[in-house]
């Protein structure tokens, strides 16, 4: 969610697109990943929800990979953003739902009412905001009782964070821009947050932890070199464990109590 430069360039939108085909596999493993979780997070939740779900909303829905999932399930689904430039990528896509609006919206100061949604889907948005727990306080506001937020962000150390803090040091850019033969640009991750300390965010919300989950191993030598079924070995063994801090996804679905009170 940071700002473009000039209306109608969106270098962003355009990665977005591109990461969960990209040529590395280990890239596009990570994004593919998570891409299979929050679509059957969001199936999930749909089909265990009484009474039937009406409303969802995304918040930040980047190339919009989620939206036609949402449609499928929801009467309504409003994809929000505080810039409109990546909303004029989503133009297109909107003509072809029927269902699908398009709203700019800040999430650390929305304008949408208290009670209103069935579902939030909230995934790689906090990272980028300077106060995730406002954004938090945001989705548990604006959701019905009872209702559901589905919500993904980085882990502050996880292996991928510090390879590219890394990757974008003076002199090691133009050799991952080498390697990778694909556009690479800066994460504009501000926010990051600890799985711990992001728990505890949730908690003082008010939500209830459905789900909680962990995923996403990157190892720069093993994915330049082609070790894709090693670094899936690897995260299988670390899942769960006291090493899963390195893992670059944590997951979460989140229930706002029924009576509403925190």
């Amino acid at each position: 969610m940071k700002n473009s430069e000039k209306s109608g360039e969106n270098p962003l939108f355009d990665l977005q697109e591109k990461i969960y085909t990209s040529t590395n596999f280990t890239r596009r493993r990570l994004h593919q990943t998570r891409l299979k979780w929050v679509k059957a997070a969001i199936k999930k939740v749909y089909k265990k929800s009484t009474p039937p779900l009406n409303n969802s909303l995304e918040f930040g829905p980047g190339s919009g990979i989620y939206l036609p999932t949402l449609a499928s399930n929801y009467k309504k689904v409003i994809a929000a953003d505080i810039e409109r430039a990546y909303l004029n990528g989503l133009e297109l896509l909107s003509m072809k739902i029927d269902n699908l609006v398009l709203v700019v919206d800040d999430i650390q100061k929305s304008q949408f009412p208290d009670n209103f949604f069935d579902l939030i889907l909230c995934s790689e948005v906090l990272e980028h905001v300077p106060e995730p727990e406002l954004a938090l306080d945001t989705l548990y506001r604006i959701l019905r009782p009872g209702g559901f937020a589905i919500v993904t962000t980085p882990q502050r150390y996880s292996l991928m964070e510090l390879a590219c803090k890394i990757a974008f040091l003076p002199g090691f850019i133009q050799l991952t821009r080498l390697i990778y033969r694909e556009p690479i640009l800066e994460t504009g991750h501000i926010s990051l947050r600890s799985h711990k300390r992001f728990n505890r965010s949730i908690d003082s919300c008010g939500f209830e932890i459905l789900v909680r989950t962990k995923f996403g191993l990157y190892i720069p030598i093993l994915a330049e070199l082609g070790g894709g079924k090693t670094i899936q070995l690897i995260e299988k063994y670390l899942h769960n464990s006291i090493f899963d801090w390195m893992l670059w996804t944590q997951a979460y679905i989140l229930k706002k109590p029924a009576t509403g009170k925190r």
